[in-house]
Parts: C-alpha cells; structure tokens; sequence
C-alpha cells in the first residue's frame, strides 16, 4: 500500500526511485515491504517503459521531497 503522507524510512525504508540526468535521483514511492515496490515496479515499467526506476533500501531517513518532486514534475511538463 503507498502512503500519501510523509512516512518515515524506518517504517516504509524500501524505495522506488526514478533515475534521472546528472546522477539525480527522485523518489516515487515508499514501501514498508520490498515486493509490495517489486510488483510497484513492475506496473511502472510497463506503463513508463523509456523511464528508468530502481529499488533501493533508504536507511538515511525519511528526506522532505514534495517540494523537489513538485518542481520536478513541472518542468517536465
């Protein structure tokens, strides 16, 4: 189940996280279990299939990233 909320890393630590340019990376998605991101990335890659998205294990924390996914999101529109 995906939060809509800012969870902690602690509680949802595995990540799906869409690659971008110049080593940036931004995160799509939280999970508490890793194959509830699996099957996450699976529909991802199916209907996003030029983007790359990779699972990662976030230990460092939960990062505030709602300002940087917003602005993201607008220029590639």
């Amino acid at each position: 189940m995906i939060s809509t909320s800012q969870p902690k890393s602690n509680i949802h630590p595995w990540c799906i996280v869409w690659q971008l340019p110049n080593m940036q990376r931004l995160v799509v998605a939280r999970f508490h279990r890793r194959g509830d991101a699996e099957g996450y990335l699976q529909i991802l890659r199916r209907l996003l299939p030029q983007t790359k998205h990779a699972i990662v294990f976030d230990t460092t924390g939960a990062e505030k990233l709602a300002d940087v996914r917003t602005s993201k999101l607008e220029q590639m529109l």
